[in-house]
């Protein structure tokens, strides 16, 4: 994510903040992706 609130910015926004949400979001999405991709790996193996 560009760092780019050091030049200003509004002053109303938590951008620490945002930047942990956004992480949290990344990191939900890759770990879900990667067991829904685990899920279905185990249906093919048990269906074999």
């Amino acid at each position: 994510m560009a760092n780019e609130v050091s030049s200003g910015g509004h002053p109303d926004m938590d951008y620490p903040e945002h930047e942990k949400t956004y992480e949290l979001f990344i990191g939900m999405f890759k770990w879900g992706t990667v067991i829904c991709i685990a899920c279905v790996v185990l249906l093919a193996v048990l269906t074999l």
